[in-house]
């Protein structure tokens, strides 16, 4: 089964973490790796349904502006499974 991305980019990593803690008690998701980006930047990656990634990612910009800068955030649909490698689920061991 497909599932939506879900991407939360701060700016810091105290900030992608509130962001990640929101995000997961919001919605029904799944939080894959967090992606260091540079020059400070953080990347958080949530799969799940489109409803749940949507306010998932919504509670977590919400909750991130709190105490830091979000510098973006997006939600893929029905990403190709080619971007898995690039957003993987499973997090960091």
């Amino acid at each position: 089964m497909q599932t939506a991305l879900g991407v939360i980019e701060t700016k810091g990593l105290a900030t992608a973490i509130q962001a990640a803690d929101a995000a997961v008690k919001a919605a029904n998701v799944k939080l894959g790796d967090y992606l260091p980006v540079g020059g400070g930047k953080v990347n958080i990656i949530l799969r799940g349904d489109v409803a749940a990634v949507k306010s998932a990612v919504d509670a977590g910009v919400a909750a991130a502006s709190q105490i830091g800068e979000v510098q973006g955030q997006t939600i893929i649909p029905r990403p190709l499974d080619k971007l898995t490698p690039v957003f993987p689920i499973e997090p960091r061991k």
